[in-house]
Formats: C-alpha cells, sequence, structure tokens
C-alpha cells in the first residue's frame, strides 16, 4: 500500500475512532477527545496534498505533520491514563502505533 493511502487510511482511522470514544468516554474526557480531535484535523491538512508529494519529499513533508498529530494523541493518552480511562487509553495507543509505523516506513 502506497504511503498517501496509508496516510488516508489513518486519517480516517483516527476520525471514526474519535467518534467512538466521544461515545464511550464521560463528557469530563473532553479535553483528552478535543486533542484527538487537533490531531485529526492536523492530518486533514494534507489528506488531499499527500498523493501528489514526490517521493523524495515525503519524509521532509509529512514526518513534521505526523509527529505533531502523534504528539496530540499522546497528551490525550496521558490524560485518559491519568483519570483511568483504560478503554480511551488503548483505543488512543492503537492509533500513536498507526502514526508510529507509517513515520518508521518514510
Amino acid at each position: 500500500m502506497s504511503i498517501s493511502n496509508r496516510y488516508r487510511q489513518i486519517l480516517e482511522c483516527i476520525d471514526r475512532e474519535s467518534d467512538h470514544l466521544y461515545e464511550i468516554l464521560p463528557e469530563s474526557t473532553v479535553n483528552a477527545l478535543r486533542l484527538v480531535d487537533i490531531a485529526t484535523e492536523e492530518l486533514q491538512d494534507w489528506a488531499d496534498a499527500v498523493g501528489e508529494i514526490s517521493q523524495l519529499q515525503l519524509e521532509s513533508k509529512l514526518s513534521p505533520v505526523l509527529l505533531s498529530a502523534h504528539g496530540y494523541l499522546d497528551r490525550a493518552r496521558v490524560m485518559l491514563e491519568k483519570d483511568g480511562h483504560q478503554r480511551g487509553v488503548d483505543i488512543v495507543w492503537e492509533l500513536e502505533q498507526g502514526i508510529y509505523r507509517l513515520l518508521n516506513d518514510l
């Protein structure tokens, strides 16, 4: 699967899981959930252009975006962990791992 397809797949997964997190977590976790939304927005900004980036520029263009989104997800996970919401922690951890694997393949 191409980098651009994987990028879009990760974005779709984060977007879908964000909706799921809103359903399963209490309202008191809104700050953590907002960080997941921000990660989605960060990735969304490049969703259309990712397929047009040349192979030589993929790492330099996508790494900062992926690292930023990963950072937001990491902060959300830590907040959820602090509040004892293990199911949310597990979901966000899997999202982080998807980004991490893509970063490693750039």
